[in-house]
């Protein structure tokens, strides 16, 4: 084999020449980028990509991966019409339920489809008969079909997109390995590879832009220049049965979740596939250097769901099977894929750990991935995805392996609100963690954190007991909830990320980074939120001014690297200013309630009433022996102050605060009362009611956007148009009539009978006496406010629509008078 020919230099170099590769290459052609160079160590499509199922789905967990999954379908389609084939054709799908849980999640993710603009109808039992005559459906109870879901050949596909980027002028070169990512200075600039399987010299391409986009080997490649990309491989198998007389040819894709398997018809066989519940994890390390590899059968391993394949589909255990197919794929922590520039290694980028659903996923992704090169920013929300939702330690080897093991069988396990993974748990604890585990805090895990989600009753087991309606720590979470209106309740926040900014240029830094005016007094905090050009919201939360040259930003559990990737990257080079993450150093009471101002004073010398200690202020007082930074905050609508402690100070802190909260009816709260509170109050929550795609006079958060302050703010311009302009989306607060049925999100939204939009979050609000919702209404830019709630609404739950009023204003304190009491 001659030698391969490589440049030297090239706008854009992509490691991995899968069908996600061969798709970024494609569309940065696209976008006038041409000088683009695809580098795959064997031949394309021999990593992962060849053993595909070919599945192209339509609907996903969330809006925008359902968008980005229907656009991988169109393009497919397209290709094929432009006469670079892909095999694609629509025979659609269907989905069965063996029971009336998994019917309704069924049918509430039909219900979540429709609001994007995906066919999706609920069958009976007949309907899926007629369209699977060999299915036993027996126990099934009904199921839901997705018309325009489709399959295509990974193979062709990916040949497809990698010859449409050769005509637009892309190089794909195969046979060559690369070595490591060269960097300099924080950033990437290239790679070094040499000839696959030679001994020739290692040679260096340099780049304005490196994607990693190797499959379960991109781990290790970006870990080695520093950058972290959390997956890890495990072992996925199919079979295919000998040729089966009379059936079906277009036969509709069939997923029987609940045995954890989808069918699919080939060539007059049967593809089975599976999502066992526990899985074999494989490094990537362990793996033979050779493309297309086929790892042993293990049939004790799947035993059980064979049988359950079997039992739904009868043939299957009459016929011969032609192969047992077991290759390597790729699972991220949370089941998710990871995309965008790593925040460790500037100017590289990812695309990789697409679970099991890189084919469906590859035109979508490449398509954002491209643009977000080639314009600086992502085109749209993209946090579900984004890599810097994880954290370094979520990239360890033993992380990733532990949580592997699970997450590629909960892609069909039960989709539960409130879910909670079992394994990699533990990682981070506050110092009350075993206090409050004594108390009988139920552990939620949140990037990593153990907090408590609600506290169990004496004699009560702290586990889940999972339900689509009014789960088993509904009235726990209650009486938490009324405990904190009614006197007041203890909160551990500690989990929050927190930022330390200082230096001499720190003011004008994070006032023109902030919508909000941050030049107050030192000793006062701000909300605000930081914004990207276009105005949208790139982060919600709280700036206190700690000194007259030093901050303390106060910000999400989940947004702990993206926030400070975003204060870095906006910072001028040449500016006096230090960053320091202090989520560590201190731990986090918050202390609400109409009896916190009593339960606090009695502990303390400072003065803490409202003329001393006014709402919005940031002092420092003691705490017992403690010294405390002391905000009086809120994020569930009540008097209260957040305590800020040094970590070693901790739980000296929290007995004194429990000992002395027994005389003020001091109870324990976890994160589902505090969504639940903040429901009541309306207050947002940053990546559901209001994201990057947002702006702040859409979500109805203009009061926190300082106009007319000196030098502007980023996305100050874009904001002052879209007023001029008008905006045709309003968020909008809901309150079920019918008190039984439960809201989560993406419940569709009727206005007078018409389409209007569809719920970012929900909650059952227990002063209120309702499920309460946020959600996004579409109406004409001209409508005045007033009237868009003056209407007829519905949400629709589980395909049936319900009444519920609208509002601007919360539901609950719509004045604002309780925390300012």
């Amino acid at each position: 084999m001659p030698a391969p020919s490589v440049p030297s230099n090239a706008q854009v170099v992509i490691v991995g020449g899968g069908i996600v590769g061969c798709s970024i290459a494609y569309h940065l052609t696209l976008r006038g980028i041409t000088d683009v160079v695809l580098l795959e160590r064997h031949e394309l499509t021999g990593g992962t990509t060849w053993h595909a199922a070919g599945l192209v789905a339509q609907v996903r967990a969330t809006h925008n991966m359902t968008r980005l999954a229907a656009y991988s379908g169109d393009l497919y389609e397209q290709l094929e019409a432009d006469g670079y084939p892909t095999g694609m054709k629509r025979t659609g799908s269907i989905a069965v339920a063996n029971n009336s849980e998994r019917l309704e999640e069924l049918v509430r993710g039909a219900d979540m489809a429709q609001c994007f603009g995906v066919e999706v109808n609920r069958v009976d039992v007949d309907d899926l008969a007629a369209h699977w005559p060999l299915m036993n459906v027996d126990d099934v109870i009904g199921g839901i079909h997705v018309p325009r879901d489709a399959q295509t050949s990974p193979v062709d596909t990916t040949i497809a997109l990698s010859k449409a980027a050769k005509a637009n002028g892309a190089q794909m070169i195969q046979g060559v390995e690369v070595i490591d990512i060269v960097t300099d200075n924080g950033a990437a600039t290239g790679v070094t590879w040499r000839a696959q399987g030679g001994d020739g010299d290692v040679q260096t391409i340099n780049a304005d832009h490196v994607v990693t986009t190797a499959g379960l080997w991109s781990r290790h490649l970006a870990q080695r220049a520093g950058a972290t990309i959390p997956l890890h491989g495990c072992e996925h198998f199919y079979l295919v049965t000998e040729h089966i007389d009379g059936l079906g040819r277009d036969l509709p894709t069939l997923r029987d979740p609940g045995s954890s398997t989808y069918i699919k018809e080939e060539s007059g066989r049967l593809l089975v596939g599976f999502f066992e519940p526990v899985a074999k994890p494989i490094d990537a390390t362990e793996l033979p250097d050779e493309p297309f590899i086929h790892l042993p059968d293990d049939w004790d391993h799947l035993a059980p769901v064979i049988e359950k394949a079997i039992h739904r589909m009868p043939v299957i255990g009459e016929t011969g099977i032609r192969l047992f197919f077991n290759g390597p794929e790729s699972f991220t922590p949370d089941d998710a894929y990871i995309l965008g520039e790593t925040p460790e290694l500037r100017n590289h980028f990812c695309a990789a750990g697409f679970n099991s659903v890189g084919i469906q996923s590859a035109g979508g992704a490449g398509r954002v991935l491209a643009d977000w090169i080639v314009d600086g920013r992502p085109p749209m929300d993209l946090a579900d995805v984004d890599v810097r939702r994880f954290h370094p330690f979520q990239g360890t080897r033993r992380y990733v392996r532990d949580r592997a093991e699970e997450t590629l069988g909960l892609l069909y396990e039960m989709h539960w609100p409130f879910r909670q993974k079992d394994t990699a748990r533990g990682a981070r604890r506050s110092p009350f963690h075993d206090r409050l585990v004594a108390r009988g805090a139920c552990m939620g895990e949140a990037s990593g954190w153990e907090r408590p989600n609600w506290y169990a009753a004496d004699g009560q087991a702290a586990e889940y007991e999972y339900s689509y309606k009014r789960q088993n720590w509904f009235e726990n979470s209650a009486a938490e909830h009324r405990g904190c209106r009614d006197a007041v309740a203890l909160f551990d926040q500690t989990s929050f990320s927190k930022y330390l900014v200082q230096g001499r240029d720190a003011l004008s830094v994070m006032n023109r980074i902030c919508a909000n005016d941050v030049d107050v007094e030192p000793g006062n905090s701000v909300y605000g939120a930081w914004l990207n050009p276009l105005g949208g919201i790139e982060a919600d939360l709280t700036v206190n001014r700690t000194g007259e040259n030093e901050f303390l930003v106060i910000t999400a559990v989940a947004t702990q690297i993206r926030d400070m990737d975003w204060l870095k990257k906006n910072t001028p080079s040449d500016a006096n200013v230090t960053y320091a993450d202090v989520t560590s150093a201190m731990s986090c009471l918050a202390i609400q309630g109409p009896n916190s101002r009593a339960l606090l004073q009695g502990l303390t010398d400072a003065d803490l009433s409202n003329e001393a200690f006014p709402f919005g202020a940031a002092r420092e007082i003691d705490l017992g022996y403690a010294k405390v930074l002391a905000l009086r905050m809120t994020y569930v609508g009540e008097l209260g102050w957040e305590l800020y402690i040094p970590s070693e100070f901790s739980t000296h802190v929290y007995d004194l605060i429990v000992e002395a909260g027994a005389d003020h009816g001091l109870v324990h709260a976890g994160y589902h009362a505090t969504n639940s509170l903040r429901l009541e109050k309306a207050f947002r929550h940053w990546g559901h009611d209001i994201t990057d795609e947002d702006t702040p006079l859409e979500a109805g958060l203009s009061f926190a956007c300082a106009f007319d302050k000196p030098g502007g703010f980023i996305g100050r311009d874009a904001l002052l148009a879209q007023k001029e302009s008008g905006f045709g989306k309003r968020l909008v607060q809901f309150k079920l009539d019918d008190p039984e049925p439960m809201l989560y999100h993406d419940h569709p939204i009727y206005r007078d009978g018409a389409f209007v939009g569809h719920t970012t979050s929900g909650m059952y609000g227990h002063t209120v006496g309702a499920a309460l919702a946020m959600g996004y209404v579409s109406t004409p830019i001209e409508m005045k406010r007033a009237d868009v709630v003056e209407a007829s609404f519905e949400l629709q739950v589980n395909g049936e629509r319900f009444g519920a009023t609208a509002s601007f204003r919360p539901f609950y304190d719509p004045k604002s008078e309780r925390p300012k009491m």
